[in-house]
């Protein structure tokens, strides 16, 4: 969350922030609330000197009279002492409501828009767009034809939106998990595997919200967890309280979890199949980096997720979010959007991933800071986090952009070691010739 004391001396920048965003929150009655708050603070200490100066009167009084006198003279400073204190903690919560509802104050680069249309592209990644000389099949179709994905099982075990991966797809699922650990493992990000629960606190704390009628979060009755919909919450919150050694800074983790969305509202074409689906496995970066170094950890973000992009040779662009599509934490968000063959009548772009710069918003809200040695005081720790690969995703891109003209489909190189062969989905005739 924003510091008040910014809100309060930057309130015309804040409210345009709000606008450009398209979040509706009530500044000005935050900053009133503020103001308030401090002549209550400054009246509660006033009265807490003279209640303390009364006090100690009360050793030197003359005699018995003027003891009793200066005792209901204290007694009655530290009643109106409490009273303005519960009156200032009543204003104090309020504020923080108000709080919560600010979004991240937005890069002065990022596109002003109010959805991802205004999104600005930024670069294309090094394998261009695919001219079938065949009609390609969605993946869907191809699932089909292999039995590698079962959406109809997944509906009657769990429900609509609930899958089955199968046979030859599992292992290309495990083998994208696996090169992804090993190429962020060389390049100090340590290997996680996270909870899929965690306290909602701690999915406030990173920005989500895990109740009301327009979350997307899936919740535990009766308790106060809920699933997470990515491992950024669960990441994020592993050092949640905590004061971090400078000298540990940045923090690279990489973080494997099942992620959990109820997907609310979402249909058409665009989002059928594995793309929008209420579980799927996900690897994801989370740093903890110095306020200097946030901003040359984003670019590193999203050059790890153009390279691992490039090594499985998916066609993909980079684009700069627009402040309408950040959400409330981001700083500045790039997404890398994956040519899709099987989307529309001839292909489109569809997200695959997502690298923020979330500043010091989520560290305010979960308290987590960094110390110098030597120096008095701590300081908010910058979060980022960075999808490696979304699997679900990642998956379409494959089958959609490596399928042969018989329905299968070539493994990447990067991955054959772990599936076992360079192609999926053939004949038996076509595997033994």
């Amino acid at each position: 969350m924003l510091d008040r004391k910014y809100i309060v001396d930057n309130v015309e920048a804040v409210k345009q922030n709000c606008a450009n965003r398209n979040i509706s929150v009530d500044v000005d009655r935050l900053v009133e609330l503020e103001l308030q708050r401090r002549g209550k603070l400054q009246l509660v200490q006033d009265l807490n000197t003279q209640s303390n100066a009364e006090s100690k009167k009360i050793g030197q009084a003359k005699d018995s009279e003027e003891r009793e006198s200066l005792k209901v003279s204290a007694r009655a400073l530290r009643e109106q002492k409490d009273a303005a204190q519960a009156e200032h903690d009543v204003i104090d919560r309020e504020i923080k409501e108000l709080q919560l509802q600010v979004p991240n104050m937005a890069h002065s680069d990022c596109p002003v828009g109010v959805d991802d249309k205004s999104n600005l592209e930024l670069a294309r990644g090094k394998h261009t767009c695919r001219e079938f000389d065949f009609a390609p099949l969605d993946h869907l179709e191809l699932g089909e034809k292999h039995d590698w994905i079962d959406f109809e099982g997944g509906s009657r075990t769990t429900g609509n939106g609930f899958y089955f991966l199968k046979g030859d797809l599992v292992m290309l699922d495990l083998a994208l998990q696996q090169f992804a650990m090993v190429e962020l493992s060389k390049r100090g990000f340590t290997p996680t595997i996270t909870p899929d629960l965690a306290q909602d606190s701690v999915l406030e704390g990173i920005g989500f919200m895990p109740r009301g009628p327009e979350t997307q979060i899936y919740s535990i009755e009766n308790m106060n967890l809920s699933l997470i919909g990515t491992s950024e919450i669960t990441l994020g919150g592993l050092y949640s309280g905590k004061t971090i050694a400078e000298s540990e800074l940045p923090i690279r983790l990489c973080g494997i979890s099942h992620c959990y969305r109820t997907e609310a509202g979402a249909a058409g074409r665009a989002s059928r199949g594995l793309y929008r689906v209420h579980q799927f496995t996900k690897i994801e970066m989370f740093v903890f980096a110095r306020p200097e170094q946030s901003d040359a950890m984003h670019e590193e973000l999203r050059q790890i997720e153009c390279d691992l992009f490039d090594a499985i040779g998916i066609p993909y662009r980079v684009v700069d979010t627009a402040t309408g599509d950040l959400g409330g934490p981001a700083y500045r968000k790039y997404d890398l959007e994956a040519w899709m063959p099987g989307r529309g009548e001839s292909g489109e772009w569809g997200e695959v991933t997502s690298t923020s710069n979330c500043t010091d918003y989520q560290s305010r809200r979960l308290n987590i800071r960094y110390k110098v040695k030597d120096k008095k005081g701590t300081h908010f720790v910058h979060t980022l986090n960075g999808t490696a690969f979304a699997l679900s995703r990642a998956l379409i891109s494959i089958l959609e952009n490596h399928q042969n003209a018989d329905g299968s489909v070539n493994v990447p190189e990067c991955l054959q070691l772990w599936v076992g062969k360079s192609v999926i989905g053939q004949t038996p005739a076509a595997e033994s010739a």
